[in-house]
């Protein structure tokens, strides 16, 4: 058995590690130092990017706050379902050029006033060779026959069914979002109504020799004449405008006369408010401007192509 071998040497150190001896930077100008930190600290910038406070993360979107939107925005039962009694059409040109024609079913069962005073109207020179006058995100508005009185009579049966086919639609969607009357593209309704009017002033008047007092409508109320042709859902039309029908064919020229250009709304102006205010004519004359097409849009022709008894 060979002896155990001890190392009892001492370590030899290790050789101090060489220092190489590199020469000093040069010196750099403002301007030279500035562009050296910012290209030093962009790729930290560019890979690195700091967490949002609470204040900016964006909240979820509840599945509760989804639903209505959806809702609103789907063709209701009152555009989609109610039976088609009749047919109409209008011929359109756009600054003297043919665009093409709007076919519209009418509802006789569920609107018979307004159904028939748009027939009436479609028939003969009712709206032959007259202009649209107004176009908003929404719709776009025909001007009517001026020539047609505002009976009362008539306006108030063709209110009254404006407001029946308003608790209809409510009803058939429940009391949910999609039960507004004009909540989808193509809806043809009448203008019954102009909600931005101000109530009737009682004045007192001598008639037969007694005094009297009467209501002073303030500015010129619909005829019942104007109609308005929805391009996407505007619920701002259930006040104004009875339902009368549906367009069948041809949106894409409702897209058209949508697509041209008009005059300005500047009804936000400070200048504009302070002028209308103070009843400066022309705050009224420039008003009456707003949102009307810069080139002429007119019905050329028009007329009825069918009607089922």
């Amino acid at each position: 058995m060979s002896p155990q071998i001890l190392n009892t040497a001492k370590p030899t150190p290790a050789p101090p590690a060489q220092r190489h001896h590199h020469p000093p930077p040069p010196k750099l100008g403002r301007r030279a130092a500035s562009a050296a930190i910012a290209i030093a600290a962009a790729p930290a910038l560019l890979s690195v990017s700091p967490a949002p406070s609470k204040a900016q993360e964006p909240e979820p979107i509840a599945d509760a706050d989804v639903a209505p939107a959806a809702a609103a925005a789907a063709p209701g039962p009152c555009l989609s379902e109610l039976p088609v009694t009749a047919t109409a059409f209008l011929d359109v040109s756009i600054g003297g050029e043919p665009a093409g024609r709007i076919t519209v079913g009418l509802f006789g069962d569920a609107s018979p006033a307004g159904a028939s005073r748009f027939m009436s109207l479609v028939t003969g020179v009712g709206y032959r060779r007259k202009e649209f006058v107004k176009i908003v995100p929404g719709y776009v508005q025909h001007g009517g026959v001026v020539s047609y009185p505002a009976v009362p009579a008539v306006t108030d049966r063709l209110a009254a069914e404006a407001d029946a086919l308003r608790v209809r639609c409510t009803a058939a969607a429940g009391g949910a979002g999609g039960g507004a009357v004009h909540g989808a593209a193509g809806a043809v309704s009448i203008v019954v109504r102009d909600p931005s009017l101000p109530p009737p002033k009682p004045k007192l008047v001598a008639k037969g020799g007694k005094l009297e007092v009467q209501e002073e409508q303030v500015g010129v109320v619909p005829n019942g004449t104007e109609f308005v042709v929805t391009t996407a859902a505007a619920p701002e039309l259930d006040e104004a405008a009875v339902l009368v029908g549906r367009v069948l064919d041809g949106m894409d020229v409702v897209e058209k006369i949508a697509a041209v250009p008009t005059v300005r709304d500047n009804g936000g102006s400070p200048y504009f408010r302070v002028a209308k205010l103070i009843g400066d004519k022309r705050a009224v004359v420039a008003e009456r401007g707003f949102n009307r097409p810069y080139t002429k849009i007119v019905v050329t022709n028009c007329g009825v192509l069918s009607k089922t008894e």
